[in-house]
């Protein structure tokens, strides 16, 4: 039982510690593409650098972080178990259809004009495939651990990444992608598949 514990708690821990990466990373290099652009692949030291000092923060600070949580019924347990599998596999989905150097951001920061559009797959029923297994991995681990931190981070990343994050990006790729990319908004929901497909 000591174990188990342990384990929930260092999950989550783990996943708050790694959530920073979207703010420090993904929505500032979506939102000033061109200044990174100038900084080429300095920028993976600086993003580094900076969210080392954020995790160790949190490191720091973690009992308070996971010491408040809610025992939920083993029907949640399960779900959760199947949400973070389902998350995780469909996120390695897509980092297989976007490779290494569009997982990390290399064609935002250095080589925009090699670029195309994905559009198979999840990324042919979601515009963000990506995201949406973001949610589903931090939802799950929320109902594994009950860390309420999780819970409220799992939140903050939806809100963080449809409010901010996509809109930015989605302005990239317009410019990057062009005309494909907005005739491709236009057929495929951003984050939530169409329970009906439109003919």
């Amino acid at each position: 039982m000591v174990i188990l514990i342990l384990m929930k708690d260092i999950l989550a821990l783990v996943t708050i510690m790694l959530w920073p990466v979207i703010p420090i990373y993904w929505i500032p290099v979506h939102f000033a593409t061109e200044f990174f652009r100038k900084l080429g692949r300095l920028t993976y030291l600086l993003i580094a650098l900076m969210w080392l000092l954020v995790a160790y923060s949190i490191f720091i600070n973690r009992a308070p972080l996971i010491a408040h949580r809610t025992v939920f019924p083993i029907s949640l347990l399960i779900a959760g178990v199947i949400l973070l599998a389902a998350g995780t596999l469909l996120h390695i989905w897509t980092a297989n259809l976007l490779s290494l150097s569009g997982i990390i951001g290399i064609p935002e920061i250095v080589t925009p004009q090699k670029s195309k559009l994905i559009d198979k797959g999840p990324f042919a029923v979601v515009r963000h495939p990506t995201y949406l297994a973001h949610t589903m991995i931090f939802l799950g681990i929320y109902f594994i651990t009950g860390v309420t931190a999780v819970g409220i981070l799992t939140l903050a990343d939806f809100i963080v990444v449809n409010a901010a994050l996509i809109p930015f990006e989605e302005k990239e790729l317009l410019q990057r992608l062009g005309e494909p990319y907005r005739r491709y908004i236009t057929m495929v929901p951003r984050m939530i598949p169409r329970i009906s497909r439109k003919r």
